[in-house]
């Protein structure tokens, strides 16, 4: 039986089976009749490298290399295409050429009616240009005089002459807003902006508003010029979100582009419409190969990870001083270890008992210890060039003493031996509607509070044999699952039982996946990892006791953390135990292309680290067997625990960044 069978029988939502195997029987194709690419170029200049010194560019490109990359397109057999060409297509009016690529040209610099457009009458191509309002009638700074952009009337003039459609671009969105107390400066269309004169952050509706004035404003202002109102938003820095998009649909712009590379199959939204970024450095040969790159989301789980866990508590200080070298000291070792990706604690543990007392962004449930996390997540992914994961509970969340949900728990059986209960985390229930929705209230506030690449859902995700015994989940098992109202009745029989099982894994994976969904709101193409006790591995009857199985993991998250940790399970050997842990993990097909294996560092049952020379061997060991993806938790980054000099050349992607 295959991983998407078995979830499949398991469950409880037949409308996320159906589209999970439909995603896996059938891989998208690149349809050529409605399959397109779009290339997103900037400021076109003459003798590029040698102006770089003075007025360095990063997205410009030089003129001679502009005609290079036309003439290649033409005699390659790539057919630009206009925008009305693709919705016609979309819409069944028409096919696309094979090798359809729409170009564009964004922020609206002087260049694309001085340099580009000549092109595009000579090449006869069309192409769509993203122009920036207030930059036309108000240039921003010193740095962008009115001479570098186009004039409404030479915007007038391209676009009579069929070759060019206007986009919008947005009127201010073009620039960082500060989104936390310390300052950081994030796009400003995603952004909720953080007023440091009276320390409050723009509500989820005022963001709404801001961003629906700005674009109406410029979409008024094209359609003035113009006498066409635009049909397509370009996002500045390629940052959209949901309600963004809302917003933009909501405009009269129901066409978006990103700056997410691949492919535009007929199953792409045209809200989200993916652009390879052409940078000063793209030569022909370059260019080739980013027409064929597959999308990003489909190549992830087949990209190396490495990855570092790490504790934000290790970060914060009451002194801001000290908080600020800690960070510092933080990223300055992960730059050395070059991981390629950090699980980032978002939550407040400072007891260690793996339950949420505060959260690290704004929320409306718990305390806020500080609002670090936005911060370290993107200073770790400027500074430190590594993917952020939001390491995050499912359902271990200290809700404060009055809150209406805060006794809506986890409830063991009263029937249970007390062997059963013993370290048993405080969880709310799943079960439980308010709880549910509290959960998710949270889950919306880290979402819309920061940015991130993905999810790591934790360890406290399960239910064990004798849970859970709330009113709630009573009412679950009875009402939906069609098993006896006391748990002590279903475990009484071996079937139920086992039905009971099945059904609690599957419900807790659903629940992820919300999670995840309401994530996606405002981090589109959010990835996700969730973390996987190694005894549901080892033995297949552990299922019972976490309510968590490989092969239903392995079929709907993008990775497993597999918590490879034999000092944790008590292993005598952990050489063997590591062995016998990866000869089960391979009983899963395909199952090395998504499994991190997450060592420890540090044995919990002393308090002391884990030599960093047992820990680099581990790796090894696992490394020659097979395994791609390597992890540790947790990093101690105050103390250099595990050492680095030891385990970089085990671990950094510097090191070996070749996929085996």
């Amino acid at each position: 039986m295959t991983p998407l069978s078995i979830l499949c029988r398991r469950l409880i939502l037949p409308a996320l089976c159906l589209l999970q195997s439909l995603a896996q029987a059938a891989p998208p194709v690149e349809d050529p009749s409605q399959s397109f690419r779009v290339l997103c170029y900037h400021d076109i200049r003459d003798d590029l490298h040698a102006s770089l010194a003075t007025s360095p560019e990063s997205t410009a490109l030089d003129t001679r290399e502009l005609v290079r990359h036309f003439s290649w397109l033409q005699k390659n057999g790539y057919h630009p295409v206009s925008l009305q060409h693709i919705v016609d297509a979309r819409a069944g009016r028409a096919t696309l050429p094979t090798k359809a690529v729409l170009l564009s040209f964004d922020d609206g610099y002087a260049s694309t009616y001085t340099k580009v457009f000549p092109l595009l009458q000579q090449f006869n191509f069309p192409a769509m240009i993203a122009v920036v309002g207030s930059w036309i009638e108000s240039p921003p700074s010193a740095n962008k005089d009115a001479a570098q952009f186009v004039t409404w009337k030479q915007v007038r003039e391209m676009q009579q002459s069929g070759l060019v459609e206007i986009a919008s671009h947005s009127w201010d969105l073009h620039r960082g807003i500060p989104a936390n107390p310390q300052g950081n400066l994030l796009p400003s269309a995603t952004t909720l902006l953080f007023n440091s004169d009276r320390q409050i952050r723009e509500s989820g509706t005022n963001h709404a508003d801001r961003i629906r004035a700005d674009l109406i404003r410029n979409a008024d202002l094209i359609a003035q010029e113009t006498g066409q109102r635009p049909r397509a938003m370009v996002w500045p820095y390629g940052a959209y979100s949901q309600p963004a998009t809302d917003q933009s649909v909501a405009a009269g712009m129901p066409m978006a582009f990103t700056l997410e590379p691949g492919p535009n199959l007929p199953q792409q939204p045209l809200n989200s419409l993916r652009r390879s970024l052409v940078s000063f450095t793209t030569s022909v040969a370059e260019l080739h190969d980013m027409l064929h790159e597959p999308a990003q989301d489909s190549t992830i789980a087949d990209t190396t990870q490495r990855v570092v866990q790490v504790d934000l508590d290790y970060v914060y200080d009451t002194d801001p001083v000290v908080q600020e070298r800690n960070l510092s000291t933080l990223i300055e070792r992960i730059r050395r270890l070059h991981p390629g990706t950090v699980y980032l604690q978002a939550f407040a543990d400072p007891d260690g008992d793996g339950v949420a007392d505060a959260l690290y962004f704004p929320n409306r449930h718990l305390p806020m210890r500080a609002d670090l996390f936005s911060r370290v997540a993107w200073q770790l992914r400027t500074r430190a060039g590594v993917k952020v994961y939001a390491w995050m509970p499912v359902l271990a969340f200290r809700l404060p003493q009055g809150h209406a949900a805060a006794t809506h728990l986890v409830r063991v059986d009263p029937a249970a031996p007390t062997a059963a209960t013993h370290g048993r985390t405080l969880r709310l229930s799943p079960f439980d509607a308010l709880a549910r929705a509290t959960i998710i209230d949270i889950y919306e506030d880290l979402g819309m509070s920061a940015t991130f690449a993905g999810v790591l859902f934790h360890d406290d995700a399960t239910l064990s044999d004798y849970e859970d015994s709330s009113p709630a989940a009573l009412e679950v098992y009875s009402n939906e699952w069609q098993l006896p109202h006391t748990v002590s009745a279903i475990r009484a029989n071996p079937l139920l039982r086992q039905r009971w099982t099945e059904h609690k894994t599957a419900y807790l994976n659903a629940f992820t996946l919300e999670l995840a969904d309401g994530l996606r709101r405002y981090q589109p193409g959010l990835m996700t990892a969730r973390n996987l006790f190694a005894e549901p591995v080892l033995s297949p009857r552990a299922e019972e006791w976490y309510a968590q199985s490989l092969p239903s993991f392995l079929a709907i998250y993008d990775h497993v953390a597999l918590m490879a940790m034999p000092q944790m399970e008590q292993a005598k050997d952990p050489v063997d135990w590591l062995k016998r842990l990866l000869q089960m993990t391979t009983r899963q097909p395909d199952a090395l292309r998504k499994t991190v294996f997450e060592l420890q560092s540090r044995d919990w049952r002393t308090g002391l680290p884990i030599p960093a020379r047992d820990m680099a061997a581990q790796m090894r060991q696992l490394r020659l067997a097979g395994v791609r993806h390597l992890g540790y938790y947790p990093d101690d980054f105050h103390r250099n625990l595990p050492d680095e000099t030891v385990i970089r050349p085990a671990f950094s992607l510097a090191v070996d960044p070749v996929p085996r």
